[in-house]
């Protein structure tokens, strides 16, 4: 398994221990990146830690701040927003460049789904 896939997988759970999921913001808002294939993504980090990591180790992301989002509204209105504005979701970037997997809003919602159904 990549280190992508594997902090693609632990997002899930980590998300779902925290009951929260954490994105960034500074003045201008909510930060989104276009890949390759012209895919647009806002990234989202399952722990404070996480989001924080990529704010200190990514240039272009110097000056954000972490910001908490309750797990419920997550999944309740910024996912179908997402979805609604053709947006992909990053799951848990990190490293130098701040890559990682990329999904379908309603993936991460079935994922998130089948995790709860699976622990609880």
């Amino acid at each position: 398994m990549s280190i992508s896939a594997a902090h693609a997988d632990a997002f899930a759970s980590e998300a779902l221990a925290a009951d929260a999921v954490w994105a960034i913001r500074d003045a201008d808002g909510f930060p989104t990146s276009t890949n390759a294939s012209g895919e647009t993504a806002m990234p989202f980090w399952s722990t404070e830690n996480r989001a924080r990591r990529v704010i200190e180790n990514v240039d272009a992301y110097r000056g954000f701040e972490p910001v908490r989002l309750e797990l419920e509204a997550f999944v309740g209105r910024w996912l179908p927003g997402l979805e609604r504005d053709g947006l992909l979701v990053g799951l848990n970037w990190s490293g130098k460049r701040a890559i990682g997997y990329d999904m379908q809003p309603k993936d991460v919602r079935a994922r998130l789904a089948a995790r709860r159904a699976k622990s609880g």
